[in-house]
C-alpha cells in the first residue's frame, strides 16, 4: 500500500503528512525498500537498554526526578521501570567509567529465540543465571527480574544486542492522568480549574534509541534482516541522494497493528555510540510541568519544548549527571506495516515542525577532542564515512 493514502479519523482517504512532510514521490527506482524480504525473526518491541555508570546512588536520584519507577536495587545494579506493565526499561550496572552497553530487544515468541541462535551460531541462555561476558571490559550479569531467556548478539557496529523472551513480568502501576482539556465548542470541563502538579514526568515505557554509526547501510541491513525491522523514513545528504540514506527511523513489524513510528534511529556519523533514549510520558503538561520539576533540580536541558516531524511526538530533551541524553515525548505517530518509507532532505530544520530552534548540543556540533579523534579515525578507517559525507553532515547540521 502507497503512503499516499490511509484511513483518516472519519474513515475517509486523506493525503497524509507523512507523505507531503516526507516524500513528493516516495523511493525511486533501485532504492532501499526498507524491509527484508525474509528476516530471521521479528522483534516485538525494545525490551530495555544496558548502562555502566560508577554512582548509582546519584544514577538513581536523577532517574526518580525524571520519572522512573525503582523495579529492583542492589549494590551493583539498578533496574529502571515504567508504569506499564512489562519488562523495565533499563539497567544501569556499576562500572568504573560512565558508558552505553547495548539495547535488548524483546522476542514476540519464546520460538523465535531458538531460530534466531540457529541461524547466527549463538546460544540461548537463561537470564537468571546469565554471567555471561558482554565485551572485554567484563561487563556481567546479575538475576534480571522476572528471568527468562536470552541470545546474545553482535550489530555491524560492534553493539552488544540482546533478545529476550522474559518470564514474569512486571505489574502497573499509577498512571499520571491526562488532563482534561477543552477545545472550540467541546467543553468538557465545567467549573473545574486546571493544576498540573509540579512533580516529575511519570515515565510510562521505553520508546525508543537513536545511534551514531559509522557503518550506516551495514548495520541498517542487519537489524532488518536479523530482525525484522521495517524503516519509516529515510533521511539523505543535499545533492548524495544517489549515494543513499543516511538516516533511518526504524519500526517493529507486527502486521496490522499500529506500533511506534521509530522503536531505533541510526545515523551516519563519524563515531559509533548511543547518541538519546526516549520515553514516553502522558501528555503535554506531563513533559512541560516534568521539564520545570527537572529545571528546579539544576539538571540541563539540551532542547525543547517542541513537535518533531518524523514521528510527530511532543519532546523535550535532557541529560543526566553523566551527560546521556533522554527523551520524554508523548503524542507520537503509530504506522502498521502497510505504511511505505518515506524519504527527506537530512536538514536541521527538518527535525521539528514547532519550537526553539535545535541547541548545538543536541546535535553534538560542539567541538571536542574526542569529536575530533572520531572524525579523523572515521575518515582514516575502514567504514562508510569520506570527506563528501563529512561535509554532507556538516552541511545538513547548519541548514
Amino acid at each position: 500500500m502507497s503512503a499516499a493514502h490511509v484511513d483518516a479519523v472519519d474513515g475517509t482517504d486523506v493525503r497524509t503528512a507523512h507523505q507531503d512532510l516526507h516524500s513528493d514521490r516516495g523511493a525511486l527506482r533501485g532504492e532501499h525498500p526498507g524491509r527484508s524480504r525474509n528476516p530471521v525473526v521479528k522483534v516485538a518491541d525494545l525490551a530495555w537498554l544496558e548502562f555502566e555508570k560508577p554512582d548509582l546512588d546519584r544514577a538513581e536520584v536523577f532517574a526518580r526526578d525524571f520519572g522512573f519507577g525503582v523495579a529492583a536495587r542492589t549494590e551493583r545494579e539498578l533496574w529502571l521501570r515504567g508504569t506499564f506493565a512489562g519488562t523495565p526499561c533499563m539497567v544501569i550496572r556499576k562500572g568504573r567509567t560512565s558508558r552505553f552497553i547495548g539495547p535488548a530487544f524483546r522476542a514476540a515468541e519464546r520460538a523465535d529465540l531458538d531460530r534466531l541462535a540457529r541461524a547466527t551460531g549463538s546460544a540461548v541462555r537463561d537470564l537468571r543465571d546469565l554471567r555471561a561476558v558482554r565485551d572485554a571490559r567484563d561487563a556481567r550479569d546479575a538475576d534480571v527480574p522476572g528471568g527468562g531467556k536470552v541470545v546474545d548478539l553482535l550489530d555491524p557496529s560492534g553493539f552488544p544486542v540482546r533478545v529476550v523472551h522474559c518470564g514474569e513480568q512486571l505489574p502497573a502501576l499509577p498512571e499520571q492522568r491526562p488532563l482534561l482539556l477543552n477545545s472550540g465548542t467541546d467543553h468538557r470541563r465545567r467549573n473545574l480549574a486546571q493544576r498540573p502538579p509540579r512533580e516529575p514526568s511519570r515515565i510510562q515505557r521505553l520508546g525508543h534509541l537513536v545511534l551514531e554509526t559509522r557503518v550506516f547501510a551495514r548495520a541498517l541491513d542487519w537489524y532488518l534482516d536479523t530482525l525484522g525491522m521495517i524503516v519509516s523514513d529515510f533521511l539523505f545528504l543535499d545533492g548524495q541522494r544517489d549515494r543513499g540514506p543516511t538516516m533511518a527511523f526504524v519500526r517493529c513489524d507486527q502486521g496490522s497493528l499500529a506500533v511506534d513510528h521509530h522503536t531505533l534511529a541510526m545515523h551516519l556519523g563519524p563515531g559509533n555510540g548511543y547518541v538519546h533514549s526516549a520515553y514516553q510520558v502522558t501528555d503535554l503538561d506531563s513533559i512541560a510541568a516534568g521539564g520545570e520539576y527537572l529545571d528546579e533540580r539544576g539538571y540541563k536541558r539540551s532542547w525543547g519544548i517542541g513537535r518533531h516531524i518524523q514521528g510527530s511526538q511532543l519532546f523535550d530533551y535532557w541529560r543526566d549527571p553523566d551527560r546521556f541524553m533522554l527523551e520524554h515525548f508523548a503524542d507520537g505517530d503509530l504506522f502498521s506495516r502497510d505504511l511505505d518509507p518515506g524519504w527527506a532532505p537530512m536538514s536541521t530544520s527538518g527535525l521539528a515542525q514547532w519550537g526553539p530552534p535545535a541547541t548545538r548540543d543536541f546535535l553534538g556540533a560542539s567541538p571536542s577532542p574526542a569529536r575530533v579523534r572520531d572524525v579523523f579515525r572515521a575518515l582514516r578507517g575502514d567504514n562508510e564515512m569520506d570527506p563528501a559525507r563529512l561535509l554532507g553532515l556538516l552541511k545538513a547540521a547548519s541548514s
